[in-house]
């Protein structure tokens, strides 16, 4: 696929059950994988749940591992929001991956009301939802072999976000500007 192909996002939850859905364009790959953009106004939806994104942002798509990483403009309460998954496939331009659960957030250093219930301070990272990835691996029988590279891959994230290792190193910046650059030309 070529820069600015349109694609799609569909992402499940262990058992092939409906989870997010979204559209957005390839923006290009680097040594850190592919890179999606998902500009401010994206509809994101789920059963049960949807909304419109109010910031802009791109999602790392790396090869062969275990997540896939989006990281927003600032604005809103995160600046990195990491979900664990099985590794992430291309079927043509439509990404597929299930969700684990487990996600793995930095907290926006610039001061945005963060959702009900999280309390957590400027720039922090944590572990979200590990209550669910328990429940869920005993409801929908999470194989042995899941569960240990999930959490492995939760575990090596962790360490990486809160070093600022490539590429949570501020890799993501050219990809924003790209976003930028491929949506304002669109519009004109």
């Amino acid at each position: 696929m070529e820069p600015g192909t349109p694609i799609r996002c569909e992402m499940t939850k262990w058992g092939d059950r409906p989870h997010w859905r979204f559209s957005g364009i390839l923006l290009g790959s680097d040594e850190h994988g592919d890179w999606l953009g998902f500009p401010e106004g994206t509809h994101n939806h789920r059963p049960g749940y949807e909304f419109r994104s109010d910031v802009d942002a791109v999602t790392l798509v790396p090869a062969g591992r275990w997540y896939v990483a989006t990281f927003h403009e600032p604005g809103i309460w995160c600046d990195l929001y990491v979900d664990i998954t099985t590794t992430p496939t291309w079927e043509g331009d439509v990404l597929r991956a299930v969700d684990l659960d487990l996600d793995v957030i930095r907290m926006s250093r610039v001061p945005a009301a963060p959702p009900p219930g999280r309390v957590a301070g400027p720039g922090e990272v944590f572990v979200d939802d590990e209550d669910e990835f328990a429940e869920h691996q005993v409801a929908f029988g999470y194989p042995a072999e899941v569960v240990q590279q999930a959490q492995a891959s939760c575990d090596e994230l962790v360490r990486a976000v809160r070093a600022g290792l490539p590429p949570f190193d501020g890799a993501h910046r050219r990809w924003l500007d790209e976003l930028t650059r491929l949506t304002r030309s669109a519009s004109s």
